[in-house]
């Protein structure tokens, strides 16, 4: 993967507050309900809301699975990112949902980073390898009941690392390169 590839917004620091307003703004979520209601300014804890409306129902009235998925889509990425710095690229590597009852009505999600995860990356990034660590978060109902668990498993690397490749020529690749001289 490549980190030049991973756009203007990592590079730009932006607020926690400007933030977490620009992604409820942001299409995806507000379509779908979605609210980021909290985001502290280290980046390391987020809490997001899906209400139930009538444009994200499913066929049985219930919360569309979909929507609870999306609500947890971008936050462990963004949360890491923000924590180690511009000298990283984190991706979404992988996730999944499993669903344990109908949401009947508004559901939540606390994300929550610790110092130590942050320190996992860094150490196991240290000398060039990727770390892929795996996160879980709750989706709950208003009473506290378990709606759905979803996992993200993301990809970590200093970019510094990542970014180091050999320069190609006009006429192929730098292994040809070096082939001709």
């Amino acid at each position: 993967m490549s980190s030049a590839r991973q756009g203007l917004l990592p590079k730009v620091a932006i607020p926690s507050g400007v933030l977490r307003r620009a992604m409820n703004l942001w299409p995806p979520f507000a379509g779908a309900g979605i609210r980021v209601t909290r985001m502290s300014a280290d980046f390391r804890e987020v809490d997001v809301t899906l209400a139930l409306h009538v444009y994200n129902r499913n066929y049985f009235g219930t919360q569309f699975g979909g929507s609870m998925y999306a609500m947890t889509d971008p936050f462990f990425a963004l949360m890491m990112l923000r924590n180690l710095g511009p000298d990283y690229v984190v991706w979404d590597k992988a996730g999944s949902i499993r669903y344990v009852r109908p949401g009947r009505g508004p559901v939540f999600a606390r994300f929550r980073l610790s110092a130590a995860a942050i320190a996992r990356a860094r150490r196991a990034t240290a000398g060039g390898a990727r770390h892929e660590p795996t996160f879980r978060v709750l989706i709950v109902a208003a009473d506290g009941a378990t709606v759905a668990e979803a996992k993200k498993t993301l990809y970590v690397r200093r970019r510094s690392v990542a970014t180091k490749v050999a320069p190609t020529t006009r006429r192929g690749s730098a292994r040809a390169a070096r082939a001709r001289d």
